[in-house]
């Protein structure tokens, strides 16, 4: 008889322990939710992982890209928002523009080279491999991002991004081509955003 009890015991509480363990695994505490929509970081971060922390949110921002070598294309409105994924250990972010040329990135730092490291996808033309651009925040407080393009002339250089004016109120942004030893600039893209309240 007590082999039964505690085989009818062992029965009833395997549902239990399993839904217990089912429930401590997919337990993903800093994933967007209804109370933090955007997500939060994870503290088993390292704490640079914190430099987009004021960007985390939703901004109305005009964008203005250049159409040639004088002259810039019309402001285009658009969304930027920026939220933490994979349970607070990466950045993810998105634009919804007027015109419904949409893009996004996802934004991984790895502590070793103390680097972040950017993937780029648009809407437009979707497919092959994602761009890729790396780096950090400098002495000024700004986000600057490098990937390796040579210029339409083939000259050897960077696409570099700089996120500026970082605040909990909004930031600039700013694509330009640079040469390599960056004496030469040439902007290509500006985006100036203002936090949602």
């Amino acid at each position: 008889m007590t082999i039964l009890i505690k085989y009818c015991v062992l029965i009833f509480m395997l549902p239990l322990m399993g839904s217990a363990a089912l429930k401590a695994q997919t337990s993903y505490d800093y994933e967007p939710s209804k109370i933090h929509p955007f997500g939060m970081p994870n503290p088993e971060m390292p704490k640079a992982f914190l430099d987009y922390a004021p960007m985390i949110g939703e901004c109305d921002c005009k964008s203005l890209a250049r159409i040639d070598q004088t002259t810039w294309g019309d402001t285009v409105s658009m969304i930027w928002r920026f939220k933490y994924i994979m349970n607070g250990m990466a950045v993810q972010d998105e634009t919804l523009k007027a015109d419904g040329n949409h893009s996004g990135s996802i934004r991984q730092f790895v502590a070793d080279s103390a680097k972040w490291y950017v993937h780029y996808y648009k809407s437009k033309l979707p497919g092959g491999a994602l761009g890729t651009w790396e780096g950090n925040i400098n002495e000024e407080g700004q986000m600057v991002l490098y990937n390796e393009q040579p210029a339409p002339n083939g000259s050897e250089g960077y696409y570099k991004i700089i996120f500026s004016d970082i605040s909990d109120h909004g930031f600039d942004w700013l694509g330009q081509w640079v040469s390599k030893d960056e004496s030469f600039s040439y902007p290509l893209w500006k985006i100036f955003c203002k936090k949602k309240s």
